[in-house]
């Protein structure tokens, strides 16, 4: 079974073309390090990558009844269709749910729980424990000995590993009377038995990130190319603006940079192999990713390592900084609608004219279910409401920054960011998860996580940094 990345675009907000664009991935994975939740309130050889685009699918249909929802935190009816079935607990679960949640901004935790308040099945009570989210995937797999009901996580080879240890719960029966999923999707979900492990909620790209005022007076063009964008940067540096908006409190945040530089220089298929640990850390291509890094880093704010994304974030909003790198989830840190509405994005730019723009890294988020849980009937009856999509109606009603998973979510209410991003994504020849979720979660944790953090404190040590990454991948890839 071939590991794929997929194509995410699976929403038509617009009469905009849908297209599934499945890039065929491989690669091992392995264990991270979850502490216990705290207060109730977030494999096989690889394949050449796919280039053709095929219109989405959905799968099986399934009859569902109309039924009227109010969701109190965000305060507005939806019509559900909720499919529940014997297996899924038949719409006659009772007692506690616990759900572990990596949802810890505000934006995030109250989309969560209008979700949950949304749920039908009143009979439930559905205890949210909330972990911040670098304390809950740093120690996702300590986590997982004891978890909760329904577990917050992403697609990716991560499912995969979790799925092949035994650590969560067979939901292949929900999936069996899903739909509105596209094909893609559901092999986001599942695992190397070809089961289902994950119900997928939502979905993001990775972009440039800018202010519309600010550009326009500053009379800022959007780059498409790399000479454009060094360029650009140079002018805001002598307007005395910080070009690039920069953090890695987490030592996550940069990855994102990496996987944008390798693909835009080297290709996607190079980086997914590079991911997939058929690859050299220590290869003139990566050492040219490598350069390039470096060679803006001087656009960079100043102190990378131990700044939040947030707190970038605010510096860029209060146009201290110029652009941002990050997932569209950046919108969720500001509650100043004049500020969300100000935003807009562009893709990375073309280093080398061959690749071009062809690769958007899009992340998958979504649920799976403990391997026991204390409740199963209300662990599937509430999967299968999350399936829905009055169940991503409900979040995205309160934290606009994503892209419903479901194909019959509503879209009438998207944002003209939602939209726009629904475009970038379908656009795309090739979909990346990002790298902590395409690779080895031991590597990803371990190694590149703390090699870039090393670089971009010293970057004059990148050559003993690569070979140390090097030296530790040919170790986990080989286990």
């Amino acid at each position: 079974m071939a590991e794929r990345s997929p194509n995410p675009s699976a929403v038509d907000p617009s009469g905009m073309n849908r297209r599934q664009v499945l890039g065929s991935m491989a690669g091992l994975t392995g264990a991270a390090l979850l502490a216990a939740c705290g207060s109730s309130s977030k494999t096989a050889a690889p394949t050449t990558a796919a280039t053709t685009a095929a219109p989405a699918t959905t799968a099986a249909t399934t009859t569902t009844a109309a039924a009227t929802t109010t969701t109190a935190a965000a305060t507005t009816t939806t019509a559900a269709a909720t499919t529940t079935t014997a297996a899924a607990g038949g719409g006659k679960a009772t007692g506690t749910l616990t759900w572990g949640s990596n949802y810890s901004d505000a934006k995030d935790k109250a989309g969560i729980q209008a979700t949950a308040d949304a749920f039908p099945n009143k009979n439930v009570q559905v205890k949210i424990n909330t972990v911040d989210h670098n304390t809950y995937q740093d120690n996702i797999s300590t986590y997982l000995q004891q978890p909760d009901d329904i577990i917050s996580w992403f697609a990716g080879y991560r499912l995969r590993f979790f799925a092949a240890k035994g650590l969560v719960g067979d939901i292949s029966d929900i999936w069996k009377d899903a739909s509105g999923f596209s094909d893609a999707f559901k092999s986001a979900s599942t695992g190397d038995d070809g089961k289902q492990y994950l119900v997928p909620f939502y979905y993001y790209p990775w972009a440039v990130h800018y202010r519309k005022s600010f550009f326009a007076q500053k009379g800022y063009t959007i780059p498409k190319t790399w000479d454009e964008f060094m360029a650009l940067m140079e002018k805001m540096k002598k307007d005395g603006v910080t070009p690039l908006a920069a953090a890695n409190d987490g030592k996550w945040p940069q990855m994102g940079m990496f996987d944008q530089l390798n693909m835009r220089t080297n290709g996607f298929q190079f980086h997914v192999d590079l991911m997939a640990g058929k690859g050299d850390w220590t290869s003139p291509e990566v050492a040219k990713v490598f350069t390039t890094w470096k060679s803006i880093l001087p656009y960079y704010q100043d102190g990378v390592n131990g700044r939040t994304w947030q707190n970038a974030a605010n510096d860029w909003a209060a146009n201290k900084t110029g652009m941002y790198l990050l997932g569209t989830f950046v919108t969720s840190n500001f509650k100043d609608q004049a500020i969300i509405d100000d935003i807009d994005f562009f893709p990375f730019p073309s280093i080398d004219p061959k690749n071009a723009q062809d690769a958007v890294e899009a992340p998958i988020d979504g649920f799976m279910m403990a391997a026991k849980p204390k409740n199963p009937d209300a662990a599937k009856e509430f999967l299968a409401y999350m399936a829905t999509a009055p169940a991503e109606e409900a979040y995205l009603k309160v934290n606009p920054s994503s892209i419903a998973a479901n194909s019959k979510a509503n879209t009438a209410d998207y944002t003209a960011l939602q939209k726009k991003s629904v475009e970038l994504v379908s656009g795309a020849k090739y979909i990346s998860q990002f790298l902590d979720r395409d690779s080895n979660p031991q590597f990803a944790s371990n190694v590149a996580g703390p090699g870039f953090a090393d670089f971009l404190a010293d970057p004059t040590k990148v050559a003993s940094i690569l070979k140390n990454m090097q030296d530790q991948a040919k170790t986990i890839f080989a286990g």
